[in-house]
C-alpha cells in the first residue's frame, strides 16, 4: 500500500509538471484552475495506478522453470507500467514502428538453397567485435523470426540485435521466402504452419557453428512458426531455447479478431495489402499456379489465405490450413524451455485464446501475461524511443539461457 501511495505521489508530480508547462499559464492565475488541474491528475494517477500498470501473470506448472525466470528474469515479477498516454492495445501497436528508433545495423547477406529449388535469404549479424565472445566458434547465436510481412529491417528486429550486440551474441534473421528482395525462385512462399524452411535453416546455421550455443526468437508469425516447428520436433532439435513474442495462439479467434470493424479498419486491410504487394513482385513467377487476380482482390487476411496460403501448401480448405497453423494444438509436445510473451489486449491474440490451461500440461512452457501492450508494443517511459518491456525480457531470457543454461536444460 506504502509503494502504491509513493507510486502515486511521483506519477500526479510528473503529470502537473507536464500539464504545466502544456496548458496556458492564464489557467493558472486562479486556484481553481490549478485545483481542476491538480484533481484531474491525481484520478488519472489513481485510475493508472489501480487498473492499468500492473504486474504481469506468469503462468508454467514448473516450479524450477518458474524459480529459473524469477531469478535471473526478474523483469516478469516487476510492475509493468504502460506509456501513461498511449496504454490501449491499438494505440500502442499503431505507435510502436513510429515512436520507437531504428539502431543502425550492418548485416551480411546470405542465400541458401533448399531442396525444391528454392532459396532463403539470411541476414547475419556476426559481431565479430565482441569482447565476451571473441571466438566466433562459440559465441552465442540467436536466430530471430520477424512476423508476418516482416524483414530483418523491421525496429523490433534491430532492437533485438542491439540488445544481443551488448550481451556479446550473434544474430541472425530468417527471411521468409520472397520478402527480402531475393528472387523467388519457384512458385512457393510461407506460411504459419510449414516449417520445412525452418528446419533448414536452424540445421544450416547448427552446422556452421556446432559449439556454438543456438537459440531462437519468433515475433508475431514468427513466433507461431517457431512453435509449430517446436511442437513437431520435440526435443530433436539443436535449439536450447526459445522465445516468443505476441504470437498468435488460435488462428481463427485472431482472424475473426481481426475482421471486427475497427481492426479490419485499422489493421486487417493494411496487412491485406501488404501481402499482395510481398507476392506482386513475384507475380510472373505465381501466376502459373494461381489466379493472381483473384488474390489481389482479397479484402482481408483470411480471403487471402483462402486464395492463395491454403492452396499453395495443399489443405483442401482455409480450415485445415487454420487448424494445422495453430501453435496451441502443438503446445504439449514442445521438448525445449520456451518462453511465451503475449498482451492480453492484443487484438491479433485475443486473450481469451492464450492457451493457459494447455501451457500448464507442459512444464517446458511458460506464459508471461500482461494487462496492456497490444501487439508488439509493450511501450513504457514518457517517451519510449530505445527500450520497450518486450526488449528487457529478451534481454534477461537469452541472457539467462546462454549464461545459466546448465540450468535450464537439465529441467
Amino acid at each position: 500500500m506504502r509503494l502504491l501511495e509513493t507510486d502515486l505521489q511521483v506519477l500526479t508530480r510528473e503529470l502537473s509538471l507536464y500539464l504545466e508547462i502544456q496548458v496556458p499559464v492564464g489557467l493558472f492565475g486562479s486556484g481553481v484552475g490549478l485545483s481542476l488541474v491538480l484533481g484531474f491528475s491525481a484520478a488519472f494517477a489513481c485510475y493508472y495506478l489501480s487498473s492499468i500498470a500492473k504486474k504481469p501473470q506468469l503462468v508454467t506448472s514448473s516450479e524450477s522453470f518458474s524459480r529459473f525466470i524469477q531469478e535471473h528474469c526478474p523483469v516478469v515479477t516487476e510492475t509493468y507500467y504502460p506509456t501513461v498516454w498511449c496504454w490501449e492495445g491499438r494505440v500502442q501497436t499503431l505507435l510502436r514502428p513510429f515512436i520507437t528508433s531504428r539502431p543502425p545495423v550492418q548485416y551480411r547477406n546470405e542465400l541458401i538453397k533448399t531442396t525444391d529449388g528454392g532459396q532463403i535469404s539470411l541476414d547475419w549479424f556476426d559481431n565479430n567485435d565482441s569482447i565476451c565472445f571473441p571466438d566466433a566458434s562459440t559465441r552465442p547465436t540467436i536466430l530471430l523470426l520477424p512476423g508476418l510481412t516482416g524483414t530483418s529491417k523491421e525496429s523490433y528486429i534491430l532492437h533485438m540485435i542491439q540488445q544481443s550486440e551488448m550481451l556479446g551474441y550473434r544474430c541472425v534473421v530468417f527471411n521468409n521466402r520472397g520478402t527480402a528482395g531475393e528472387t523467388l525462385l519457384t512458385p512457393r512462399t510461407y506460411c504459419a504452419a510449414n516449417t520445412e524452411d525452418l528446419e533448414a535453416v536452424i540445421h544450416h546455421i547448427h552446422n556452421m557453428h556446432a559449439s556454438a550455443p543456438f537459440m531462437a526468437a519468433g515475433v508475431s508469425m514468427g513466433g507461431m512458426l517457431l512453435l509449430n516447428y517446436l511442437g513437431q520436433t520435440g526435443r530433436e532439435t539443436p535449439l536450447m531455447a526459445a522465445a516468443i513474442f505476441s504470437a498468435g495462439w488460435n488462428v481463427f479467434e485472431s482472424a475473426e479478431s481481426l475482421e471486427k470493424p475497427l481492426n479490419w479498419l485499422l489493421f486487417n486491410y493494411y496487412l491485406t495489402t501488404c501481402l499482395q504487394s510481398s507476392i506482386s513482385r513475384h507475380r510472373q513467377m505465381l501466376e502459373k499456379l494461381f489466379d493472381m487476380n483473384l488474390v489481389m482482390k482479397a479484402k482481408t487476411i483470411r480471403e487471402f489465405d483462402k486464395q492463395f496460403t491454403s492452396g499453395m501448401f495443399g489443405y483442401r480448405t482455409i480450415d485445415d490450413y487454420y487448424v494445422d497453423a495453430s501453435p496451441c494444438r502443438k503446445l504439449k509436445s514442445i521438448g525445449i524451455p520456451v518462453l511465451c510473451l503475449n498482451s492480453l489486449d492484443d487484438v491479433f491474440s485475443p486473450g481469451h485464446a492464450i492457451p493457459i490451461e494447455t501451457a500448464k500440461q507442459n512444464p517446458n512452457v511458460a506464459l508471461v501475461l500482461t494487462s496492456c501492450g497490444g501487439h508488439i508494443g509493450f511501450l513504457e517511459g514518457m517517451w519510449p524511443r530505445k527500450c520497450t518491456y518486450m526488449d528487457r525480457v529478451f534481454n534477461q531470457f537469452v541472457q539467462a539461457v546462454f549464461e545459466h543454461g546448465n540450468k535450464i536444460c537439465s529441467m
